[in-house]
């Protein structure tokens, strides 16, 4: 193997792969980027064995050849050098001769037969759509997602697709986060599949721009195929709730509101508080906001909407107000039917928001679950 690379491209093409690679993995191959080189193209390749990310990149191939290379290492030493080109050579026991500018370096390598081997899959659904769009669905919705491994479906992702529209769907059973959008192209009709959240975290990374992404869908694998990478993933194969049951159909207050003021207040009224909630008080065209009481004081803030029914006081966690505020602006709407029924937030572009009150009254605290 005889290539030479562009010193900048390879540098980013590495930091796509290592990010998956632990500090301790468990076989020494782990720590090693499988190093590909044929018909003009380098390919880099990592996996943890749950999750498997290749970066591709233009390289003038002399003389094709495979091997693979400490990751880390190999990612440190192309970003400290600076010449403009890379010239990698395989030699005798995979050990990888690299020369840029005047440094010239001996890096010991491993069989490449030792990597892990990638599975064909059986595409059953696949799904076309921009890099830059399926992003943001992932900011919308991401702070939603649960830790409880108890739960095993909730700690993932729900991609779901009917009538030609995909949905991404988190929940941790105190709020659920719902963002929709309309693919370019959708194969194989209607499916619901559950990524893990750490494989959606990497997919967040790796987009970027407007290029079309492929999402294959098999019975247990997902591949997301972008603009100069792959990210194939298991699906965690256990059923998901059944979001569009869950959502409350018809509410008795429907009130308008800016995001980036109430963002606002929320954060404003928040600086004096430990612990606790919020309130947001609704009468007479306006929309207050108080905190709890705290060691350091207490204070209100508010915002005009358009609001002239009866006055109500609805109270949350401040952070899962704040949390969908963060990343969907413009105007957003509560759909409330009660102070401790679930309250909808829904915001442009296909974003709904379903939240659960906290409930003060003494012989029923806490926050209800979804």
């Amino acid at each position: 193997m005889n290539v030479k690379i562009n010193r900048e491209k390879l540098g980013k093409a590495l930091q796509k792969v290592v990010g998956i690679i632990g500090n301790r993995p468990v076989f020494p191959i782990l720590s090693n980027v499988l190093f590909e080189a044929e018909n003009g193209i380098v390919k880099l390749t990592a996996t943890d064995l749950e999750l498997r990310v290749s970066a591709t990149i233009d390289a003038e191939v002399t003389e094709p050849g495979r091997t693979t290379i400490p990751a880390k290492k190999l990612a440190s030493l192309v970003s400290c050098m600076t010449g403009a080109e890379v010239t990698i050579s395989l030699g005798a026991n995979n050990h990888v001769a690299i020369s840029c500018g005047s440094g010239h370096f001996k890096v010991y390598g491993i069989a490449p037969d030792d990597f892990p081997s990638v599975e064909d899959i059986q595409s059953e659904h696949q799904v076309s759509i921009p890099e830059s769009r399926i992003k943001k669905m992932i900011s919308c919705i991401q702070y939603a997602v649960s830790a409880d491994d108890s739960r095993k479906a909730l700690t993932g992702v729900l991609f779901s697709v009917k009538d030609n529209e995909l949905t991404l769907v988190t929940t941790d059973g105190k709020r659920m986060a719902i963002k929709s959008d309309i693919p370019s192209e959708v194969v194989g009709g209607e499916t619901d599949k559950v990524v893990p959240f750490r494989s959606i975290s990497e997919l967040r990374r790796l987009a970027d721009g407007d290029e079309l992404m492929k999402i294959i869908f098999s019975d247990n694998q997902c591949i997301f195929s972008g603009n100069g990478f792959e990210l194939r993933s298991k699906l965690i194969e256990k059923n998901y709730p059944d979001y569009r049951r869950i959502l409350p159909v018809d509410f008795t207050y429907e009130i308008n509101f800016p995001s980036d003021l109430l963002k606002n207040r929320i954060q404003i009224v928040s600086c004096l508080l430990t612990q606790g909630f919020i309130n947001l008080n609704f009468a007479d065209n306006k929309l207050t906001v108080s905190g709890a009481s705290s060691e350091f004081g207490e204070g209100d803030d508010s915002i005009d909407i358009e609001y002239s029914g009866e006055p109500f006081c609805i109270s949350f966690n401040p952070q899962y107000i704040m949390d969908p505020l963060q990343y969907v602006g413009g105007s957003m709407k509560f759909k409330i039917n009660d102070p401790y029924a679930s309250v909808v937030i829904e915001g442009d572009d296909r974003f709904l928001y379903l939240v659960m009150p906290i409930r003060k009254k003494t012989d029923a605290e806490g926050t209800k679950s979804i």
